[in-house]
């Protein structure tokens, strides 16, 4: 279907911007752009409960968190959060927005974790602060109100990526039996070619330039690209893996990668259910309240961590 009249209403107010490509910048440009751009389009939190920054152990020094808990008593079932930016930008205040509303609309303690980012910790630090992170939640879930037999992983784009990865080291390393993990349009596969890297390559916000940037600050050579901790479709096994919902857009490079490692965890015998969301670009639960399909996608994740909680 057409681009979606509310996405395409943002992406020529960006382009009006003017602004240099992603691709031609540094990592701290980039990521002092983000932050000014988020301090001059400031969102009304959604409130919640209760948010409490904290530190936690991590393979190479302490990893910032922040903890969502929603109304209630408690014990929470718990989502422990990863969020997108390629690896290389983004941080708990970009996110804050879709944890709140994960937070209250699934009724879940959520614990978003601040990894080390590339280029000043490449590939594998990434996933190591996640999976410490995710084992630190099920030690310690009763410090933090949460349930340690009902644990999700979840995140978006690179974070996305994080959450097939961790789900995979949960099982190859007996480590927290996970409920489920929300891979909302995550990338899954360094060395993919499917025809959406191509239809979408340029004019929808993330370009084929961004990613090929992302990936050269992340990865340390093309060796890493068959890594499964790098590219979790690469692994020989997809079975006995957590319940999965795989969030994509239409308008996406990620597309086809995404729905392609729900297909392969389905033939593996993985419940999974694909999203894909038409007229919508990559990131657009993060544009939400300014898309309805955005609100959409947060009230279907939302359902789906409710529903992995209760089974």
């Amino acid at each position: 279907m057409p681009l979606d009249p509310q996405v395409q209403n943002l992406l020529d107010q960006m382009a009006a911007l003017n602004a240099p490509p992603m691709s031609t910048l540094t990592p701290d440009l980039v990521r002092m752009g983000t932050k000014m751009q988020r301090e001059a389009f400031p969102v009304e939190p959604e409130p919640v409960a209760q948010v409490v920054n904290g530190a936690i152990p991590g393979p190479a020094g302490e990893i910032p968190i922040r903890i969502y808990t929603p109304a209630g008593s408690g014990p929470f079932p718990a989502l422990v959060f990863f969020h997108g930016g390629g690896w290389v930008i983004c941080d708990l205040d970009t996110h804050d927005s879709l944890c709140r509303s994960l937070c209250n609309g699934a009724g879940c303690v959520v614990v978003s974790v601040d990894y080390r980012l590339a280029p000043e910790h490449k590939f594998p630090a990434a996933p190591e602060d996640c999976y410490a992170a995710t084992q630190w939640v099920a030690g310690h879930a009763a410090e933090i109100n949460a349930d340690p037999d009902s644990i999700a992983v979840g995140g978006d784009s690179a974070g996305g990526n994080l959450t097939a990865v961790v789900a995979q080291m949960a099982r190859d390393q007996d480590g927290p039996a996970l409920a489920f993990q929300l891979l909302i349009y995550p990338a899954t596969d360094f060395t993919f070619d499917g025809p959406s890297l191509r239809e979408n390559a340029e004019g929808y916000f993330l370009t084929s330039d961004d990613m090929d940037w992302f990936t050269n600050h992340y990865l340390n050579s093309n060796a890493d690209r068959t890594n499964p901790l790098a590219s979790p479709m690469q692994a020989d096994d997809l079975s006995e893996l957590p319940p999965a919902l795989v969030i994509t857009a239409e308008y996406d490079p990620l597309r086809d990668e995404g729905e392609s490692y729900g297909k392969q965890l389905q033939e593996a015998g993985v419940p999974v259910t694909i999203s894909r969301y038409d007229g919508m670009i990559h990131g657009f639960l993060s544009l939400e309240p300014m898309t309805d399909k955005g609100q959409q996608a947060r009230a279907e994740c939302a359902q789906a961590l409710r529903a992995a909680f209760t089974r």
